[in-house]
């Protein structure tokens, strides 16, 4: 069986780095993405998900996740983004942008596989 792919992007270690063991743990595949705009060219026929630190000081990741969300070849993967639980208006904006889910950084660990199973749920 093969393993489905999940790709992510983060700048900080925590809890990017945590975030992809984790994936592995459930049997993902992870494809972690250094640059944010390279993240609709990583997308392949075995991606099932996008993880994304809405939190960068190199790129405005909402305006990525447009571009995902807009491009045919990218817009059926649900893209989870995550960030400060006291962020709102970053939070805010990621859903505003696209985003299936944002969540909190400091518990995208300890509920990973909801929030998985509920980014994947066709509407």
């Amino acid at each position: 069986m093969t393993q489905p792919l999940a790709l992510i992007y983060y700048e900080d270690l925590m809890p990017g780095s945590q975030l992809v063991n984790r994936l592995q743990d459930l049997q993902y595949r992870v494809q972690p993405v250094t640059d944010a705009s390279e993240l609709a060219s990583g997308v392949s026929a075995g991606t099932m998900v996008i993880f994304v630190d809405l939190v960068s000081k190199k790129t405005d990741i909402c305006s990525i996740i447009k571009k995902l969300r807009h491009n045919p070849a990218t817009a059926h993967v649900p893209v989870i983004g995550f960030a400060d639980d006291k962020d709102e208006a970053l939070q805010a904006a990621g859903r505003s942008a696209g985003a299936k889910l944002v969540v909190a950084d400091s518990a995208i660990l300890t509920h990973l596989e909801q929030f998985i199973e509920r980014a994947l749920q066709v509407e």
